[in-house]
């Protein structure tokens, strides 16, 4: 027997929007110092990449140098970021969502959640480029300290 199963739905893939990956990290600080590093210049390139720095709130749109585009849907500040998230050669854009879950006495877990990829090679990319930004967000909180 192989465990092969064809009637099971593959890993990430959901009913209505297509595939999607979730990450989290916890990082030893509150959700203010969090928000600070995402929202900080030097943390936006982090997630969104070589971008002119911009007010994060609801409305606003970037592209970075090298095609990422998209339009902030949602901002609760300390809490969520919501955006449609396009890399320049995709045909579609996805869903992006940022959350800051409080844990604790200087606490915070950050969640990256995308949904609406292509494919399962795209939820791997993307879940390796989320798993890298989680940690390269941490390093750099730890030095803005």
């Amino acid at each position: 027997m192989s465990g092969f199963d064809p009637e099971r739905k593959p890993v990430g893939l959901t009913a209505s929007a297509g595939y999607q990956v979730g990450v989290r990290r916890t990082f030893a600080l509150s959700r203010e110092q969090v928000w600070s590093v995402l929202t900080s210049a030097a943390g936006m390139q982090l997630w969104l990449g070589d971008v002119v720095p911009f007010d994060v709130q609801a409305g606003a749109s970037f592209e970075s140098r090298d095609g990422l585009r998209g339009t902030l849907r949602i901002v609760k500040p300390y809490e969520q970021i919501r955006m449609a998230w396009q890399r320049q050669h995709w045909n579609n854009p996805s869903t992006l969502q940022i959350r800051l879950i409080e844990g604790g006495a200087n606490k915070t877990t950050v969640s990256f959640h995308q949904e609406k990829l292509q494919d399962p090679i795209t939820r791997a990319e993307m879940k390796e480029h989320w798993d890298d930004t989680l940690s390269k967000l941490l390093e750099l909180g730890r030095n803005m300290q």
